[in-house]
């Protein structure tokens, strides 16, 4: 018999979600076969087998959250072919008496109607496996018991803790609880936070809490950039295997020129420390079903405009597609954000993780401008760029979003940077 355990994804992995069995109770199991997906706060994870059998065991179900080390299924090994089906019959019976109708009354005759609750209620809470064995042995309704997790995530504690109460209590929240629900339930729809969801909200409250941050504008004439672009796209198609010339390569390479003039721009705090990075690995903003993520793109100074084209192509897919590793979202110094794809004319983006600071881009849309003594109709985007005044001082913020507008309008100054 092998057991299945949540593997170490990365240091600052801990547990994770599980989204979905790909095999069920009775399958038959290759080694290294995927046979169930994790959801963790960075990506989700395809855990395999490490030996090939019959799954003959499930012990976490989806929605559960697990720790790392955990073992959620097992695999027997002996078992293989035509013999898997008869003799997994058995687990398989085992397997739904988790939650069971007759079963409850038996430990706790007393509380018989609340267990019936029970049963129908308890599918829709998180909770672990112990949490919802104790329940059923000691009658109780997972619906009333109050996770001490902020998350919502009901554990044996709290229906340890549930059990030792004394009833009037529970008797008085009771009928407290349907009367609001009611009223809510026909107005308004409750859907759980994903795990990411939740982490992605942490961490942005996190950084507006621990950093002194503020936001710098300014506007960038987009004709020059434009036109360049427009007389060397097909060219540039052609001699890079298809790879699409777009604005991210420039205002990359903008930007990666300007965080060489500015070091305090790459820089990060480290307790009451300021550690200046010496590599460029900026991260790009990638919109998926299941909200942002920034994957980085490595090495700028080292790549010409079609490698870093290349590479937001390829780890936009992955995104899209949730095949992102963990090493594609760690370790970026600084962060592109572009919500001009989706028609914003001006935002104030939040810095990622522990950078000192992200560049948003915005819409671009004619506007009248005076060239000269003349006004003129020009493709203009305002850009922001958001700091941690902490290590950013103003005159590095102002300089250093002017040198990445003065870039972009002079795009050939950037063969010379680059």
């Amino acid at each position: 018999m092998a057991d299945i355990i949540v593997p170490e994804l990365a240091e600052s992995i801990t547990e994770g979600e599980i989204v979905r069995w790909v095999k069920q109770v009775g399958d038959s199991v290759e080694k290294g076969e995927f046979i169930v997906e994790l959801e963790t706060d960075k990506v989700n994870a395809e855990i395999i087998s490490e030996e090939a059998g019959v799954l003959t065991e499930i012990l976490a179900q989806e929605g559960d959250v697990v720790e790392v080390g955990a073992v959620i299924a097992r695999v027997d090994a002996n078992a293989t072919g035509a013999a898997p089906a008869p003799k997994e019959e058995a687990p398989k019976e085992e397997a739904k008496p988790e939650v069971p109708k007759e079963e409850a009354p038996k430990a706790a005759p007393a509380p018989a109607a609340p267990v019936v609750e029970e049963t129908s209620s308890n599918e829709r809470i998180i909770a672990s496996p112990a949490a919802r064995k104790l329940a059923r042995e000691k009658g109780i309704d997972l619906a009333a018991v109050s996770p001490v997790d902020p998350q919502g995530r009901v554990r044996v504690q709290d229906v340890a803790a549930h059990g030792t109460a004394p009833a009037a209590p529970a008797a008085q929240a009771t009928p407290a609880a349907p009367a609001p629900k009611a009223v809510d339930d026909s107005r308004v729809e409750a859907v759980k936070m994903t795990r990411r969801q939740q982490t992605a909200a942490r961490k942005l409250l996190e950084v507006s809490q621990n950093t002194a941050m503020l936001t710098t504008f300014n506007e960038i004439d987009m004709t020059a950039v434009m036109a360049l672009r427009s007389r060397k796209k097909d060219a540039f198609m052609e001699n890079h295997d298809g790879t699409k010339l777009g604005f991210m390569s420039f205002f990359t390479k903008a930007v990666t020129a300007a965080l060489k003039k500015y070091p305090a721009v790459n820089a990060k705090i480290v307790g009451d420390e300021i550690h200046y990075n010496k590599f460029y690995d900026v991260g790009v903003a990638v919109s998926t079903p299941d909200g942002l993520v920034v994957p980085n793109v490595r090495d700028t100074d080292r790549k010409n405009f079609a490698e870093i084209e290349a590479d937001i192509a390829e780890l936009a897919v992955k995104a899209r597609n949730k095949k992102l590793a963990l090493s594609d979202l760690e370790g970026g110094s600084f962060t592109i954000t572009n919500g001009g794809i989706f028609g914003s004319l001006m935002s104030t983006p939040i810095i990622n993780g522990d950078q000192a600071a992200i560049l948003g881009m915005h819409n671009i849309v004619k506007r009248p401008i005076a060239v000269g003594d003349e006004i003129e109709l020009r493709p203009m985007m305002y850009v922001a760029l958001s700091y941690d005044h902490r290590i950013i001082n103003g005159k590095e913020s102002v300089g250093f979003l002017k040198m990445v507008k003065d870039l972009i309008e002079n795009p050939e100054d950037l063969l010379l940077e680059g």
